[in-house]
C-alpha cells in the first residue's frame, strides 16, 4: 500500500463543535498519524499520514465533520510522506 501525507485547512463552523476530537477519533480508527489544531482565523489545520485509502476516508469525512459543524471548504495540500509521527495529537 502506498503511504501519503496531506495537510488540510478546514473552514466554516469548525471550532467549538468537537471537530478536533472527532478527527482524532476517526484518525485512530483508520490508523492515521499526525496532528490537528485550531487556527486563530477560525479554521482547523491538520497533518495526516497513512495509507492513501485511509487518508481518502479522512478527507471525505473532513468535508462533513461532526454533528453541529458546518464545513464550508477543505483545502488539501499534498506533502512528501516522511513517517515522522508515532501517534495522533490534538495540539493547543
Amino acid at each position: 500500500m502506498t503511504n501519503q501525507r496531506v495537510r488540510l485547512f478546514v473552514s466554516g463552523r469548525v471550532q467549538g463543535v468537537f471537530f478536533r476530537q472527532s478527527l482524532k477519533a476517526k484518525s485512530v480508527q483508520n490508523n492515521i498519524l499526525g496532528w490537528v489544531k485550531n487556527l486563530p482565523d477560525g479554521r482547523v489545520e491538520c497533518v495526516l499520514e497513512g495509507t492513501k485509502d485511509n487518508i481518502s476516508k479522512l478527507v471525505k469525512w473532513a468535508h462533513i465533520g461532526p454533528a453541529n459543524s458546518i464545513v464550508e471548504n477543505v483545502e488539501i495540500h499534498n506533502e512528501e510522506f516522511n513517517n515522522e509521527f508515532s501517534k495522533f495529537d490534538v495540539l493547543y
